[in-house]
């Protein structure tokens, strides 16, 4: 069930179509919204201390709570006059910075939603995302920075290695997938393991099909080709409306690393992806 999203507002209002997309999305599910707008300059501050005055810094951070209130206020309109429960927070100031403070934020609900880096990383969300992915503890769905259109469950692909992180990924997609007109499971089969990931698509597909959710399963040889670029062919060619994928990585040092796989598909997507860690 998806009864509670939380959504990360971006500053910016020529984002504000993760917003959009959010809204599209706990309509869709009846669920509760909180946008959350960050005026949080902890971390920024101290490695501008030695370079800026004091005045400066002030200036700066009162700077970056008025875009934060703008952010709120955009939200609010969006969503006035719509059966929708809602709520916004802002975060002026919090000890640990925006990334872990987010991330803790996310524990407490169904699903975060948060938007691409954008072009040339002019926008960048890399960290946000990373940290929400593997410190929530639950699905993260990141909407591309080009996203015009609200929600759109048309056709889901669902990728499967037979891993924990997919397993995990495809059981947290359950109330997305039961609501999609065509879900297919994208095996990308390689050498020696090829025979054992088709028997574990069939697992898995019965598995769903329990759940009353259909499933088409394709299996491509990934011989010669990265899986990152298997995926984005199959969305191209397919008209798919969504991707789900189990997310890799660890963090390590206050670094959050991600595999090759899921840092390649955040990079270059161009539909939402629900991804799981």
């Amino acid at each position: 069930m998806i009864k509670d999203v939380i959504l990360y507002l971006e500053h910016d209002k020529s984002r504000d179509g993760v917003r959009d997309y959010a809204i599209s999305l706990a309509e869709a599910f009846n669920a509760h919204l909180t946008g959350v707008a960050f005026a949080d300059s902890t971390n920024s501050l101290i490695s501008l201390m030695a370079e800026f005055s004091s005045v400066r810094i002030a200036d700066l951070l009162t700077t970056e709570q008025e875009v934060a209130r703008n952010a709120i206020e955009r939200f609010e309109a969006a969503v006035k006059g719509r059966h929708l429960s809602v709520e916004h927070r802002l975060v002026m100031q919090s000890a640990v910075g925006a990334l872990t403070k987010f991330s803790a934020m996310a524990r407490r609900y169904d699903l975060s939603v948060i938007m691409q880096s954008g072009d040339e990383k002019c926008f960048n969300n890399d960290k946000i995302i990373e940290s929400t992915l593997l410190e929530s503890g639950r699905p993260i769905l990141v909407v591309p920075y080009i996203q015009t259109k609200e929600l759109n469950l048309d056709r889901i692909v669902c990728c499967w290695d037979g891993s924990r992180a997919a397993a995990r990924a495809i059981n947290d997609a359950i109330p997305l997938l039961k609501k999609s007109k065509a879900v297919e499971l994208l095996i990308a089969a390689n050498g020696t393991t090829a025979e054992e990931q088709v028997n574990h698509g069939v697992e898995i597909s019965s598995h769903l099909n329990r759940h009353g959710i259909s499933i088409d399963v394709e299996i491509v040889q990934a011989e010669d080709i990265d899986v990152t670029n298997i995926i984005l062919s199959r969305v191209a060619d397919t008209s798919v409306s969504m991707i789900v994928i189990g997310g890799y990585g660890h963090s390590r040092l206050r670094e959050f690393v991600l595999g090759g796989v899921t840092r390649g598909l955040l990079a270059t997507m161009t539909v939402p992806v629900l991804i799981s860690h």
